[in-house]
C-alpha cells in the first residue's frame, strides 16, 4: 500500500487530521496475535482502549480508503453511543462519495443513528426510500425492507 495509497496527498492529510497511525507487522509476535493479524494489509479502527469498531482485509485504491476510514470512525462512534458525531461521519461519506460501495451501508448506520437519537420512525423510512432508489441491490437494502412497512403505521 507504501507505492499507491499512502503517499497519496488526501489520504496523507485525511490520516494526519483524523487518526493515529500505527503500523504493526503482521509477524509481531504479541500485537500480531492480540489483533488477530492474519493477512496484509489489515486496517483496524481501535477506541483508544484498543477496542476494535472496524477491520479492512486487503488493498484499498486511495478513492476508496477515506470512505472506508470514515465508516469505521462512525462505527466507533456509534458503538461509544456518540450518535450525533456517527451521524456526521455517515453523512459525509453519503456526500462526498455517492457512488462508493461503503455508501448504501452508510445510509443504514446514519438512518439508525438519527431514530436512536429521535425515536423518530420516520428515520427509518427514509433508509428504505433511499436504498430502494438508489441501491436497489444492495445487500444494506435487504437489511432496510422491513422498514417500509413503518409507512403503513406512521
Amino acid at each position: 500500500m507504501d507505492a499507491v495509497v499512502y503517499p497519496n496527498p488526501e489520504v496523507i492529510q485525511f490520516v494526519n487530521d483524523n487518526l493515529v497511525p500505527v503500523r504493526v507487522p503482521a509477524n509481531d509476535s504479541m500485537l500480531g496475535p492480540q489483533f488477530r493479524i492474519k493477512w496484509t494489509p489489515a486496517l483496524l479502527i481501535l477506541d483508544a482502549q484498543g477496542v476494535e469498531h472496524y477491520r479492512t482485509l486487503g488493498f484499498y485504491p486511495p478513492e476508496d480508503l477515506i470512505p472506508s476510514l470514515l465508516l469505521g470512525m462512525g462505527k466507533a462512534h456509534f458503538n461509544r453511543a456518540d450518535r450525533s458525531t456517527a451521524s456526521s461521519l455517515f453523512s459525509r461519506i453519503i456526500k462526498e462519495f455517492p457512488n462508493n460501495p461503503l455508501t448504501p451501508e452508510a445510509i443504514y448506520l446514519n438512518g439508525v443513528s438519527r431514530y436512536i437519537e429521535s425515536h423518530d420512525v420516520s428515520n427509518l423510512i427514509a433508509i428504505y426510500d433511499r436504498l430502494a432508489a438508489e441501491y436497489p441491490d444492495s445487500p444494506w437494502m435487504t437489511r432496510a425492507d422491513p422498514y417500509q412497512f413503518l409507512k403503513k403505521s406512521s
